[in-house]
């Protein structure tokens, strides 16, 4: 389907008041915006279907950063979606997905896909890599550096004693 320019322009609109709700903490007028309100966390592997779902994944996340902030960047459209580029940006006062709040900002890159039917905007995809915003938090380190490897030491013992047997035998040495 080919997307007519009017179409394109209410479509756009509709994303933004829906992120700037979300960003005055607004839920019910974020939430509002759906036709079919879900979010998709890909990440993590997450589905939050229906208005209470969304809620409760609003306020963990208020919890957890309490002045959160999803800065847009650019903003594309295609025939059947709207992908947004943009910014999570945020202090971790609270608890967020068992972590209790480190009092770490955050500032990392999150790409949100918006699906549409017409008019009708249908959840959104969000798309960011965990790893960043854990390791931003203090509590993922780059396996690379040495604190990297003394904390994989520590807590996969056996998944490191199996690959050091496994360069061990490929070597010849074992």
């Amino acid at each position: 389907m080919i997307v007519d320019e009017g179409l394109r322009t209410r479509r756009e609109e509709l994303c933004l008041a829906h992120m700037t709700a979300e960003n005055a903490h607004d839920f019910d007028l974020a939430i509002g915006k759906f036709a079919r309100p879900r979010y998709d966390i890909v990440p993590t592997g997450e589905v939050y279907d229906g208005v209470e779902g969304l809620h409760r994944f609003m306020r963990e996340t208020v919890t957890g950063f309490p002045d959160f902030h999803y800065e847009v960047g650019t903003m594309h459209s295609a025939d059947d979606v709207i992908v947004v580029e943009g910014r999570f940006q945020g202090t971790h006062e609270g608890s967020w997905r068992g972590l209790p709040g480190t009092g770490r900002s955050v500032d990392f890159p999150m790409l949100i896909v918006f699906p549409f039917d017409g008019e009708d905007m249908l959840g959104e995809r969000i798309y960011f890599d965990l790893d960043t915003a854990l390791h931003q938090l203090g509590v993922a380190c780059d396996p690379n550096t040495t604190m990297g490897k003394v904390s994989i030491a520590l807590n996969h013992p056996v998944t490191i004693a199996k690959a050091y047997l496994r360069s061990l035998r490929k070597s010849g040495k074992g």
